[in-house]
């Protein structure tokens, strides 16, 4: 099919993983009744940010992705409803720790899984700790609606990310999120910056962005983090149809056509003229070309 409705949702989180996978359902039940066809959660939405502190004991709500119960039901959600679901989740395989995204199709197939590929590590997002560098490469996945890329939350600040899923065929980009305030530095907002990122990526690569971010103040142990919401969807140009306020949960959703897209994108050239033999520097670690 060429036209469909994608949705954002955004909430809080709080404390008791049933009650947020729950809520989580809700929302999604709710989506798909006002017709969206692929739903997008924020990310690690079943657990408070446990990367707001090194604590040992928080790698024990990672599961292997065979046996994940948020897997597990949203898979089944994903069949009975007939939405495609990108679903966050922290994952364990053996001793190595990842955070990841696993796609359901709209008959609840498993059709694959992300790691993420950009581990941040700052005052209050301690990723690093956790989780180690994803080892699947950008993905797209052929759903019944749409071809379509997930990054994960840090992997949005990058260019070359958006551009590797457009390259491999994707049709919509989707981040799931879990962003606000830099306890370092209390003057800091960067939503206004986050946006605009997206926004960029959407309108380089001519393609639809889908940001779901989530709300609220959760304490850590050294460091208390406020998410800002502001959960949006732009178009292929990188104008922002629809975006949430910066509290309170929020389901937004927008309809396109991927033909019509497509149709634009080719039209446009802006992958017709690309120049992949001026771009060597991108794949080296150092402004001068150099590998070290």
């Amino acid at each position: 099919m060429s036209a469909y409705t994608v949705a954002a949702i955004q909430m809080a989180v709080g404390d008791d993983r049933t009650e947020n996978l729950a809520q989580a359902i809700r929302l999604v039940r709710r989506a798909a009744a006002e017709g969206a066809n692929v739903v997008l959660l924020p990310e690690l939405f079943e657990t408070p940010y446990f990367c707001k502190d090194h604590d040992y004991r928080f790698f024990d709500l990672a599961y292997p992705l065979d046996s994940h119960p948020a897997l597990t039901a949203l898979g089944s959600l994903a069949q009975e409803l007939h939405v495609v679901l990108p679903v966050s989740v922290f994952e364990r395989d053996g001793d190595v720790f990842y955070n990841t995204v696993v796609v359901f199709d709209a008959d609840g197939r498993r059709l694959g899984h992300y790691r993420k590929s950009h581990i941040p590590e700052s005052p209050g997002y301690h990723e690093k700790f956790y989780f180690a560098p994803g080892n699947t490469g950008f993905r797209v996945f052929d759903t019944r609606y749409v071809k379509l890329g997930v990054g994960i939350c840090w992997d949005q600040w990058f260019p070359e990310a958006a551009r590797a899923m457009t390259l491999k065929g994707a049709e919509l980009l989707l981040y799931p999120t879990a962003i606000g305030s830099e306890p370092q530095d209390p003057s800091i907002d960067s939503s206004g910056h986050w946006t605009r990122v997206m926004q960029g990526h959407a309108g380089a690569n001519i393609v639809p962005v889908v940001a779901a971010n989530r709300t609220g103040t959760e304490n850590g142990r050294a460091n208390t983090l406020n998410f800002y919401g502001s959960s949006f969807i732009c178009d292929h140009t990188g104008a922002i149809l629809v975006q949430a306020d910066r509290s309170g949960d929020a389901i937004l959703a927008r309809r396109f056509d991927t033909e019509e897209i497509l149709r634009y994108r080719r039209n446009w050239g802006v992958l017709r003229d690309r120049r992949p033999d001026l771009y060597a520097v991108v794949a080296r670690t150092s402004a001068d070309g150099s590998s070290q």
